[in-house]
């Protein structure tokens, strides 16, 4: 039988592009658990989950080749909000707003280099939920 076990996070993402790192708070909530899949969830149009490696710039990096595909100009269709905010409603899908972990013994089996983050470039909004759910087979 299948259990899961859900909890909803609010992260500040502030008036600028972020790559925020959730992994420590997606560590904590599955330390006290076995084996299983962590899902982790932002129901937002204008946000993905992405696991990148995070401390050497990469967060930057990222931001940065999303601006070179995606420019905040007026060239999008979905003009309300902030000047390219219709960027903000394509990047999900290029960065999908979720992304599912293995869990192996309470702990998150990530590669080495691996970090889970949310990623906004939408700065019209600065708060966003994100959903984890801890799912197991017992």
């Amino acid at each position: 039988m299948a259990a899961m076990r859900t909890e909803t996070r609010t992260y500040a993402t502030g008036s600028d592009a972020v790559v925020l790192d959730l992994t420590r708070d997606c560590a904590e909530f599955v330390r006290d658990e076995g084996d299983g899949l962590l899902h982790v969830f932002a129901p937002h149009a204008t946000v993905g989950i992405a696991l990148i490696e995070t401390g050497s710039g990469s967060e930057n990096d990222l931001l940065d080749a999303l601006e070179r595909l995606l420019p905040a100009d007026d060239r999008w269709r979905h003009r309300h909000g902030s000047r390219g905010h219709g960027r903000s409603h394509v990047m999900p899908a290029l960065v999908p707003p979720y992304a599912t972990i293995p869990v192996v013994g309470g702990r998150l089996a990530l590669g080495t280099w691996q970090s889970v983050c949310l990623v906004d470039l939408n700065v019209d909004n600065t708060e966003r939920q994100v959903r984890l759910s801890f799912l197991t087979s017992s």
